[in-house]
């Protein structure tokens, strides 16, 4: 027995010196889930090891037994942790509507392109140019602000109050008497409109355990990679026939819809688990819910939250550390590139030989179904392929999981990137019409599987800055495809498609080398000597 104690002992001893953690009798779970970074318990006995007899039997597991729960849920109801599968849901299903809202608006603009430039008097380019490309560019830096006030006030309130002016300024677009007006209004509604697409990371951190939260994470991240291409399949077929300010107002209700949404059955999921030793009163009721709507409570509750200067910094603090900076360049051209795809396959296919496809109105239309299935596709091998690897590197690491096992989906995105880049190429040099389809969805299934397996690892390595993760995810995917649109037209004109799409396919694959592998090598110690 002795002896046993002994190597029980040295094992614990063994676990505090390399990585970082206080394993002692009184174990702080909450700030182990939060110093851990990336490399967490999960096997309930080899939890015993790690914790020692007494502090694991505190441990609360998933319903199966199987795995411990991170975070470790408060006893407190209020604890999202703690809310019900249907309350979970509920909240997912709508984040993920809201996060469609952003791209989905500036999508209108895609299928609306002509009949601006003709309600306009100006050129289809100038639209693009004018319009679509900086809408697309301030849709990633409103996502740094918004999670600044996020961090200070809480999720609901900025929610709310954020989709409240993007409805308001999405209805002012689709009311502009001149092209002035109406950049600026398709500009502000981007700006506003993109909160939940930082907000959804928070949300699904807040209320799922670390084991749902990759296949959470999937159904959220569909929402905002289908949602650019769903609006030019749905309103293609209208601007066919009535003014393109039909397609806009019906944003427009689908924006007041969530809206609602949000109003009604949304409830605050940020919970301050620092806080949980005191005793928290359950506060219920009509008034409640509305000063935590409007940010009263956000506002009362953030004395005991960062202050300003942590939050301002938060960001740069996040953005140069190794185990982030390197796989979010990858991912910044992977996502980019598609950004890309989506303003330009528009003009290719409407114009006329040789330079497009000289598509009708309705055969654009009916396209853009292409990535809306492939999205679908991606979703379905994605929640499969992530739980596999997971479940495969946490046995096969001795009960423990380490981030970078996220990073092995990237190895099956990356062949069906090059084949659909390489395809969709071919297509529009040729004028293949199954080429361009075949190609587009193959690489938006490769877009869909890289993008999920990215964020699920950069939330592991910071579970205390999801906000900013998913904030600089969105400012690289989107400055990626801000730059693409304005040379891919020309470029493509020019040199063919193939020759684009095969070196737009290169750079990525260059990048994948330089990124993936080294971080799955190197992101042990990466995490440990520049974790926050």
């Amino acid at each position: 027995m002795a002896l046993e104690h002994v190597s029980s002992q040295r094992l614990r001893s063994e676990a505090k010196t390399d990585d970082s953690i206080d394993v002692t009798d009184d174990v702080d779970f909450v700030a182990y889930y939060e110093r851990a970074s990336g490399r967490l318990v999960v096997d309930p006995e080899q939890a015993k090891v790690e914790f020692g007899e007494v502090m694991a039997s505190r441990l609360k597991l998933s319903p199966d037994g199987l795995k411990v729960l991170w975070p470790q849920p408060a006893d407190d109801p209020n604890d999202p942790q703690n809310w019900t599968d249907f309350r979970k849901t509920v909240h997912l299903i709508i984040i993920t509507m809201s996060a469609v809202v952003p791209d989905f608006d500036s999508g209108i603009g895609i299928a609306s392109i002509f009949g601006l430039a003709q309600t306009y008097d100006t050129t289809s380019g100038v639209i693009n140019d004018l319009t679509s490309n900086w809408s697309i560019f301030l849709l990633g830096w409103g996502g740094i602000f918004w999670v600044m006030l996020m961090r200070r006030y809480g999720r609901l309130p900025v929610l709310f109050w954020s989709q409240l002016f993007a409805f308001a300024f999405l209805i002012g677009a689709t009311l502009a008497p001149n092209l002035a007006t109406f950049a600026g209004m398709r500009c502000l509604t981007a700006f506003f409109g993109t909160c939940p697409q930082v907000t959804g990371l928070y949300v699904v951190t807040d209320i799922f355990p670390f084991h749902l939260q990759a296949r959470k994470l999937n159904i959220w991240t569909s929402g905002f990679v289908l949602s650019p291409y769903l609006s030019p399949f749905v309103f293609g077929f209208l601007v066919a026939r009535v003014s393109w300010r039909w397609a806009y107002a019906i944003g427009s209700i689908y924006s007041a819809i969530v809206l609602f949404l949000i109003v009604f059955f949304m409830e605050e999921t940020m919970y301050d688990r620092h806080l949980a030793s005191k005793p928290l009163q359950i506060s219920t009721g009509l008034q409640y819910r509305f000063k935590t709507l409007i940010g009263v409570t956000g506002y009362k509750m953030a004395q005991y939250r960062p202050r300003w200067p942590e939050v301002l910094l938060a960001s740069l603090d996040v953005v140069w550390r190794p185990q982030f900076f390197f796989v979010v360049l990858f991912e910044a051209l992977v996502f980019g590139f598609s950004i890309g795809v989506n303003t330009t396959n528009v003009v290719f296919m409407g114009s006329p030989p040789p330079v497009g496809f000289g598509f009708s109105p309705y055969a654009v239309a009916g396209a853009y179904a292409t990535p809306i299935v492939a999205v679908l596709f991606g979703e379905i091998i994605g929640r499969y392929i992530n739980e596999f690897i997971m479940d495969l590197h946490i046995r096969k690491n001795g009960g423990f999981f380490e981030a970078e096992s996220r990073l092995w989906t990237c190895y099956l995105a990356m062949p069906l990137y090059i084949c659909g880049f390489l395809t969709l190429g071919a297509g529009i040099q040729n004028l293949s019409e199954a080429a361009l389809i075949m190609g587009w969805g193959i690489a938006i299934v490769a877009i869909t599987l890289n993008t999920v397996a990215v964020y699920a690892y950069c939330n592991d390595c910071f579970p205390r800055r999801a906000g900013e993760v998913s904030a600089l995810l969105n400012l690289a995917r989107a400055l990626g495809g801000f730059a693409v649109a304005y040379f891919q037209v020309p470029w493509a004109t020019k040199s063919g498609g193939l020759m684009v799409f095969g070196v737009e396919a290169a750079l990525v694959i260059a990048m994948f080398f330089i990124a993936v592998p080294m971080t799955q090598l190197k992101g042990s110690y990466f995490r440990a000597r520049y974790a926050l």
